[in-house]
């Protein structure tokens, strides 16, 4: 029987890893409250990128109510002597629209000796099928650094990744595995890539740059080919499908106005095709309202998000999960879920060999030592 130390390496020494945290959108925020209940990890600095927030505890960024005494810099540098080329960095800044930049950033945390967690680079959730000009470099600085990298996605990545891998061990048959994210983006307080990436509120002319011919399989393709490697079949093709659906009618609500007539439903599969037939989908059902497209999935509660996994095959199997965070908010709670994945690997990278590691490679490691730690 394994003990405690085989999934919580720093228990063994008795070590708390100093972490970075860059950026305190809603990954960083849900990072921050990660590494403070976890007993393993220790926040060493944050990092913004806004001179407003620059000074503020890290408590009041997290929405923890409580000081941690750690203040906000801007300064990267000063943030990352704090780690003294050891620890990790927890890279939470967007890398939708600068995923160059985070590559870079990303690569001189490594060089620097501490290990990286990030949602920021859509190519490494699988990095084995990455390109090679994306991941030669990172492996080199890892290699020269001693250090770590493992990227997950925000929509969870373990839900695309690790949880139909576990799933499929309790199956019989497997006909089709299918990962869904089914949610009503007014509750995703991510003006930009909501209006701008996926689409939200533009006209039905206007071809969102998330579903763009390409990009769906760029970001999702690596999880679909993770999941085919864990069930041993080869892929034909990958294939993107996509639907979308005008409001009928004017919405508002914290983000502004999203217009009648414009974009207000979005669906979308990336699907791994064997023998001429969808046997692995990443699927997303997208909404601003949930008025509009009624006919596309819901969430099971008929809630504002669900993410889902479904196994047709005997015996069917299907696992929905709704996770709230910040006030009840499934997409807060969504992003918490991603950030504590990431996060809570810090412990098992720091122990592992230099290199890049995806979702099948780093274990779930059970929540040793925080029971009760949410309570005053």
């Amino acid at each position: 029987m394994q003990d405690e130390n085989t999934f919580y390496p720093a228990a063994r020494v008795g070590a708390r890893v100093p972490v970075v945290v860059w950026g305190t959108g809603n990954m960083g925020r849900a990072a921050i409250r990660s590494i403070d209940a976890n007993p393993g990890l220790e926040l060493a600095a944050v990092v913004v990128s806004s001179p407003a927030k620059a000074g503020r505890d890290a408590g009041d960024l997290a929405d923890l109510d409580r000081v941690l005494g750690v203040a906000a810099t801007t300064d990267v540098d000063a943030a990352l002597v704090t780690l003294g080329g050891a620890g990790a960095v927890a890279y939470m800044a967007s890398g939708d629209i600068r995923p160059d930049d985070a590559a870079t950033d990303v690569e001189r945390c490594l060089r620097q000796g501490a290990v990286v967690v990030t949602p920021a680079l859509y190519a490494l959730y699988d990095h084995r099928s990455a390109p090679p000009e994306l991941t030669g470099p990172l492996s080199e600085a890892a290699k020269e650094g001693a250090s770590a990298l493992f990227a997950s996605g925000v929509d969870p990545g373990w839900g695309n990744d690790v949880l139909p891998a576990l799933l499929s061990g309790v199956a019989g048959t497997v006909d089709e595995v299918r990962c869904q994210e089914i949610f009503d983006y007014s509750t995703y307080d991510q003006p930009d890539s909501v209006r701008l990436l996926v689409g939200m509120g533009q006209p039905m002319d206007h071809e969102p740059p998330m579903v763009a011919a390409g990009v769906p399989t760029m970001v999702w393709g690596g999880q679909v080919r993770m999941i085919a490697r864990a069930l041993g079949v080869e892929l034909d093709e990958i294939r993107e499908t996509l639907e979308r659906r005008p409001l009928e009618s004017d919405v508002s609500n914290a983000m502004g106005l999203f217009e009648a007539g414009t974009q207000g439903a979005l669906r979308f599969e990336v699907q791994g095709v064997v023998d001429g037939v969808p046997r692995i989908v990443v699927e997303h059902v997208t909404r601003i309202s949930p008025d509009c497209a009624p006919d596309w999935p819901l969430p099971p509660d008929g809630g504002a998000g669900a993410h889902k996994v479904v196994i047709e095959g005997r015996p069917r199997i299907e696992v929905s999960l709704e996770a709230t965070d910040e006030g009840d908010n499934r997409a807060a709670g969504g992003n918490a879920t991603a950030a504590n994945r990431l996060v809570n690997a810090i412990p098992w990278l720091t122990a592992a060999q230099p290199g890049l590691y995806g979702g099948l490679d780093v274990p779930l490691t059970p929540a040793h030592g925080r029971i009760g730690r949410s309570t005053p």
